[in-house]
């Protein structure tokens, strides 16, 4: 639901925003603000839910005083005040970052243009409605129609229009009067110009219109009545100030405006809005659109941050391995290398037999994100899988944390570095840090925070589109039209968006609809006017997001749930639930976590999907109280609530007794896809709603309007570290891996296997030990193997597990490797290993230096009869060739070992 306008949460749904900036107007203010509010009270139809936002610029008067009283009066007037004097321009960017409304007046605190005249603007605006938004309709005293009741001297009035040509000519071509203080905007457009403005004085109105015409969006001059009033601020001097304004503009050197922004958190709200200091689109020369400093500066920490925690991945790829990834980086890497392989020999990419010989592996069925490995295939082919399996770890983790940044920056903050820190939970989060060990499936999620934007924009459809033709005045047909547009458009997009996701992880992808969907139940349930509103847009883009997906998915899909070793659901047994003491315990990463107090707590180290600890719970507490007025922060309190709920599973112990309660999910267990879902791991989504409600806290604490006092402020900065330090991630340990046998390493396999036969690794790859994927990986996927590490089905009811479905053969010497004891083998057993071998296509057993490898040894003598061979640093016994693979002739067995 569209809670957030230009980055702010909004309480209601504000039609129009006046905002007055007032310097030591005491004399004039109380017959102002008594005038627009009348004028707005005479047609609530026409003007709906608006504020009246008085900002003080630092008056020595009773200003103050006065706009205390009419807001003590009309809780619709607020106050904002500025710590001292700044200048219009300051004032007036305080006053539109502050304001909620679609749409934004500016009007001088001395209604110089009676606010009357607001009638025509409004008519105009809306009948220049675009795709982009509405624009700008501006008070012009120049224009042939305007009327002038009451003039300024002549050579104040020739000195003005002499300062406008030369305004004209220096900024802002074809506007004959930039400085009337009578301007009506969209609202979205206006506090996008205003957060990106630098000037703090009068220059300020130039600024603001130059950014619209740079960014495409409609400016009209309309004539208004306007009558000189006593005391005025304007001087004849001040337009030779403005130009003064405007040369320190394009040189970049207004600091104080600089410093503002960021003390004030103003931020540019809609993508692909430009700078006003960028080119225009078509033009030489470079620069991003709507691209700042401060934001590379925010993803170049988040690449050295990742860089960081993966320092010892890539000290040493040849020899480093994550130590808590169990069998996953041997698993990954060999996803990276067979779709490699799938893509250079344009074999079909949704199967292989490589692994699991000769029943194969359903990779769509598997997490392979074919969204990442087929387009850096090249990267695999000319530098390795581990490189691949190293760049996607640290680069989409970064890539995450960054989208999460732009996300917040555009929806919820003013203040870019809040947006950084809420971006960092987010991505970061302890849940997040135990992913990374293992599944970058569920670390790579820059494509999350891109569909919830494309959500959201179809729901601000509904703002544009609200009104019917014939109630929206004479631009309500075109804006009807544009709003239908890009509601076709962000479907379009959204479809692809979505599209794109399955192929980088599909359960992620479940986790973030769920999420999703409890927040905007929450918001409903608030604002069931705004969800009224959305719902028809909203609905119209899913329609074309699913037109978009079902063609692109349908033979994928097909595949994944009917095609060859697809599976039903996935086992994972009884204990995949959260603890409740884990979300209050740090985990095993975090500075402040031992793997001794969280191991107990979770699955295994790639599952510690809570633990977000205490201090960072209690907090959330107390922002929620202090922020409960948000109807934002009162749908993310539920959904972070709702999905720690979630995630406790089908049944609750009760920490320090025996007592076991149902718990929600048993709702959701057996149920489509959710039957696959490992339940821990829907606490996840708390991780972005609590990202969310940090940056809204550190947005308002650096804010000096809604926190004056310095000392409140710094208080509210010390809880948020110290909610935040004891999680912050450390490195990923890593191990000396195994050396790749020389047997395998040198080619040497090669004069044992035909075409068509397999290498069969003791024991055989599975979820416990896939070290003979690495042999795969690491030697070009020379040869196939039995058994693996994936997803595949079991049984007759096709029940999905992880590894290859067991025999015999497989189990047995499992099992001695985890002993070390030796089973009693007769002929029974050999005749079975006998026809497991057969079933495997077997063209060489090999044993590889490793712990019970005697024991392995002995086993494998007494089930094939015959001593093995020591060849290149492996046992190995030679198998005769199988009918389907037999050896061409001139090429028998190897015999000799070393």
């Amino acid at each position: 639901m569209p809670d957030v306008v230009a980055g702010r949460p909004r309480d209601t749904d504000v039609t129009l925003s006046v905002v007055v900036p007032a310097y030591n107007e005491e004399a004039r203010l109380r017959p102002t603000l008594d005038a627009i509010r009348a004028h707005l009270a005479a047609d609530p139809g026409r003007w709906g839910v608006w504020e009246l936002i008085v900002v003080d610029d630092g008056s020595s008067d009773g200003t103050v005083a006065i706009a205390e009283a009419a807001a003590a009066e009309e809780p619709r007037v607020r106050l904002v005040r500025s710590p001292g004097n700044h200048g219009k321009g300051h004032a007036l960017r305080l006053g539109v970052l502050a304001s909620y409304g679609r749409r934004v007046l500016l009007t001088d605190a001395d209604l110089a243009t009676p606010i009357e005249e607001l009638d025509q603007l409004d008519k105009r605006l809306g009948e220049q409605a675009t795709d982009d938004g509405l624009g700008a309709a501006i008070g012009s005293r120049a224009h042939p129609d305007a009327r002038i009741e009451v003039r300024q001297w002549a050579l104040r009035e020739w000195l003005g229009r002499l300062g406008n040509r030369l305004i004209q000519a220096v900024a802002v071509d074809g506007i004959e009067d930039t400085q009337c203080g009578f301007k009506l905007f969209d609202g979205d457009q206006a506090r996008a110009a205003f957060g990106a403005s630098r000037l703090d004085g009068w220059g300020i109105d130039v600024e603001i219109l130059r950014y619209f015409r740079r960014a495409g969006w409609p400016v009209t001059e309309v004539p208004v009545r306007w009558a000189h009033q006593p005391g005025s601020k304007v001087r004849p001097l001040d337009y030779v100030r403005v130009l003064l304004e405007l040369v320190r503009l394009k040189a970049g050197r207004s600091r104080s405006a600089r410093w503002a922004r960021w003390a004030s958190g103003s931020w540019q709200s809609g993508s692909g809005t430009p700078d006003p200091g960028t080119p225009d689109p078509g033009t030489s020369g470079s620069g991003t659109s709507g691209l700042r400093p401060v934001d590379l500066t925010v993803t170049v920490l988040f690449v050295l941050a990742a860089l960081f925690l993966y320092k010892g991945l890539w000290s040493d790829l040849d020899h480093s391995y994550l130590a808590d990834s169990g069998s996953d980086q041997n698993q990954w890497e060999w996803f990276f290398a067979v779709t490699a392989d799938n893509v250079r020999h344009l074999h079909n990419p949704l199967f292989t037999t490589f692994q699991n010989f000769p029943d194969g592996v359903n990779l769509m069925a598997n997490t392979v994100m074919l969204g990442l490995s087929v387009p850096l295939t090249p990267v695999t082919l000319l530098l390795g899988p581990t490189v691949t399996w190293a760049f996607v770890l640290t680069f989409g983790l970064a890539a995450t944390a960054t989208a999460w940044y732009w996300l917040f920056a555009r929806r919820l903050t003013r203040n870019r570095w809040a947006a950084a820190l809420g971006a960092a939970l987010a991505a970061f989060a302890p849940p997040m840090m135990s992913h990374a060990n293992a599944h970058p499936n569920f670390l790579v999620l820059f494509m999350i925070p891109v569909i919830i934007d494309r959500a959201l924009r179809l729901c601000d459809g509904a703002v544009a589109a609200g009104a019917a033709p014939g109630e929206a005045g004479p631009g309500g047909a075109v804006a009807a039209g544009g709003a239908r547009k890009r509601v076709a458009r962000d479907g379009v997009l959204l479809g692809l968006f979505v599209t794109y996701q399955i192929f980088l992880g599909e359960e992620p992808l479940l986790l973030a609809v769920m999420g999703m969907l409890l927040f905007a139940l929450a918001y409903a349930f608030q604002r069931r006017d705004v969800a009224k509103a959305s719902v028809r847009p909203l609905l119209r883009g899913l329609g074309y997001a699913l037109q978009v997906c079902l063609p692109l998915l349908a033979f994928p899909l097909y595949w994944q749930f009917f095609g060859p070793q697809s599976y039903h659901s996935v086992l994972h047994g009884d204990n995949a639930g959260n603890s409740p003491l884990s979300f209050l315990h740090f985990s095993g990463r975090a500075l402040f976590g031992t793997e001794a107090a969280a191991d107990p707590l979770a699955m295994n180290r790639t599952e510690q999907n809570a633990f977000y600890g205490w201090p960072l719970i209690a907090l959330s507490g107390g922002l929620v109280v202090w922020l409960w007025r948000l109807a934002a922060v009162r749908a993310l309190a539920f959904t972070a609530a709702a999905a720690a709920l979630l995630s406790l599973g089908p049944r609750v112990r009760i920490p320090f007794t025996d007592v076991v309660l149902p718990g929600p999910w048993r709702v959701l267990a057996h149920q489509p896809l959710f039957e696959s879902v490992i339940e821990s791991r829907v606490a996840m989504i708390c991780a972005p709603a609590l990202g969310a409600l940090v940056a809204l806290a550190a947005d308002r604490l650096g804010d000096e309007g809604v926190l004056p006092r310095r000392s409140d402020r710094l208080v509210g900065l010390a809880a948020l570290a110290t909610a935040l330090i004891p999680i912050i991630p450390t490195p990923m340990p890593v191990r000396e891996r195994p050396d790749v046998p020389a047997f395998i390493a040198d080619g040497t396999y090669r004069s044992y296997v035909s075409p068509g036969e397999s290498v069969v690794p003791v024991p055989l790859p599975d979820p416990g030990d896939a070290e003979a994927l690495h042999w795969q990986s690491a030697s070009g996927l020379g040869f196939s193997v039995p058994g693996g590490y994936f997803n595949g089905p079991w049984g007759q009811d096709r029940r999905g597990i992880y590894g290859a479905s067991p025999r015999f053969t497989s189990n047995w010497l499992r099992e001695v490797r985890n002993t070390g004891q030796v089973p009693p083998i007769g002929p029974g057993q050999q005749a079975q290993a006998r026809f497991d071998l057969a079933f495997w296509k077997a063209g060489v057993v090999v044993l590889a230096p490793q712990p019970n490898d005697a024991a392995l040894y002995e086993t494998v003598e007494k089930l094939l009869g015959e001593p093995g061979k020591r060849v290149d640093g492996a046992w190995i016994w030679d198998l005769p060739p199988t009918g389907a693979g037999a050896r061409a002739a001139g090429a028998p067995h190897a015999s000799g070992g070393s």
